[in-house]
């Protein structure tokens, strides 16, 4: 069995934890793993390999992230732009053998009852050799208006339902044969291909053709002219919703899809007074609050039934309750054209990272890490000039023809439209600030003359 990891979204309502370049599945919230980690553990030992889909700008942090688990077994496609689920999971499907069953799994689920997971799976297992679509229904444990229902007749799949209103949700809970619907499922590839010719045919032959212009078959990349040729939609509408071969698993395993401020809350550990537990957190006449905070203070007096999350570029304050709304905050955002949605000041690239120190009109200065072995594009800039002092590690730094080495201490100067690069040939991480000076400074000054990540 094939375990198909889908990891696109950006998690807006977690907005800003998550971010576009560094969104919530890989964001290490429980015990210093994230929900991708956590995906991959929970699966490895019931499935032969791990086939990640992922956004072309996600795929190292996948990367980094499997290499500190010691996962090696996987498959990865690579997306330039999402088209929703149907299209992710049939280019992945393209790729397999007909008969091989697949579980697909989103990578940013939470699910805690290990035991009850183990037997459900192999009940599915079971159905999915029978060639049938099984999708996994959650035992709802309250009315909840955030998800999607599945109406069942035993394993039998009566109607998927849309997210309801509160007075619906609360009736398909005294009905009993309602179920979350989990986004989780279990099918044969070639069967589910099969659903999927019959039933959206428009996205079956452009998958199809997509795939067959790719040239590998352990890292897939799509092209985006491919890609965007496929029409977007989800496995449910395309599928799941149309198909008479659907089966629905009862699943009482402690699940939820993290999908807001108010979900974490309920699986964070708390203090006596209801308020998350957090070392940087003081209080005073102050409950049920909920506090995200990595290195600042925070200190509440009065305060109850809030969400506290703080980041070094962000703060956001919510009352508990209608954290689904966060989401129109990053809508904002974006249409102020805000970096906030997109990027943290710490961002995350194929040969290490960079944090952003300062950033005001005429200079940006920045830390930058890179890991031993890694290299930066071999680049030049139009509107910046760059001024690098190595502060740890050994840097070769090649500028036009020359190529030098820099160590602790020592500095180098790139004029604006030089040709350079940076790589770290030793065995232990280089550090280095880069003082940027120019009329602009902005990320997308840069063009690639040569780069080891095939980057654009």
């Amino acid at each position: 069995m094939t375990n198909i990891i889908l990891c696109g979204g950006s998690g807006t309502r977690l907005w800003p934890i998550s971010r576009t370049l560094m969104p919530k599945q890989f964001v290490k919230l429980f015990d210093d793993k994230s929900l991708f980690q956590l995906t991959v553990e929970r699966n490895e030992s019931l499935c032969e390999q791990q086939f990640i889909i992922s956004n072309a700008e996600q795929y190292f942090l996948a990367v980094d992230q499997l290499e500190e688990l010691s996962v090696d077994n996987n498959k990865f496609l690579l997306e330039p732009i999402g088209r929703n689920t149907a299209p992710a999971i049939a280019l992945a499907c393209l790729s397999l053998d007909k008969d091989e069953i697949v579980l697909v799994s989103s990578s940013d689920h939470l699910i805690k009852n290990m035991t009850e997971y183990s037997k459900i799976l192999k009940k599915a297992k079971v159905l999915a050799e029978d060639n049938n679509l099984v999708t996994f229904g959650i035992t709802p444990e309250y009315p909840e208006t955030g998800y999607g229902y599945i109406e069942s007749k035993g394993e039998d799949v009566k109607a998927f339902h849309e997210k309801p209103d509160i007075n619906t949700a609360q009736k398909y809970i005294v009905a009993q044969n309602f179920y979350w619907n989990s986004g989780i499922f279990c099918f044969k590839a070639g069967v589910f291909l099969e659903e999927l010719e019959k039933y959206s045919p428009r996205i079956y032959k452009t998958s199809k053709i997509a795939y067959q212009n790719t040239k590998s078959n352990d890292l897939i990349r799509i092209s985006y002219e491919d890609m965007m040729s496929i029409p977007e939609d989800s496995i449910d509408y395309a599928v799941m919703e149309k198909s008479s071969k659907v089966k629905v698993v009862a699943s009482d395993i402690d699940w939820s899809d993290l999908g807001s401020f108010d979900a974490l809350d309920k699986e964070i550990e708390k203090d006596k007074y209801g308020n998350t537990n957090n070392e940087h957190l003081y209080t005073i006449d102050s409950k049920n609050n909920f506090i995200y905070s990595k290195d600042r203070a925070i200190a509440l007096v009065g305060i109850e039934n809030l969400i506290v999350v703080d980041t070094p570029d962000a703060l956001l304050i919510s009352q508990k309750g209608i954290s689904q709304k966060v989401k129109k905050i990053v809508s904002k955002l974006k249409e102020n054209e805000s970096e906030l949605h997109h990027i943290h000041l710490t961002a995350h690239r194929p040969w290490g990272t960079y944090t952003i120190l300062e950033d005001t009109p005429g200079y940006k200065i920045k830390r930058i890490v890179v890991k031993p072995g890694k290299r930066l594009s071999l680049q030049k800039h139009f509107h910046r000039s760059e001024h690098w002092i190595v502060v740890s590690g050994t840097a070769t730094v090649t500028i036009g023809k020359e190529t030098q080495i820099i160590r602790p201490n020592e500095s180098t100067y790139i004029k604006m439209g030089e040709i350079h690069r940076l790589e770290n040939e030793g065995k232990i991480d280089i550090v280095l600030i880069e003082a940027q000076v120019g009329e602009y400074t902005g990320e997308d000054d840069i063009v690639r003359i040569d780069d080891d990540f095939k980057r654009v």
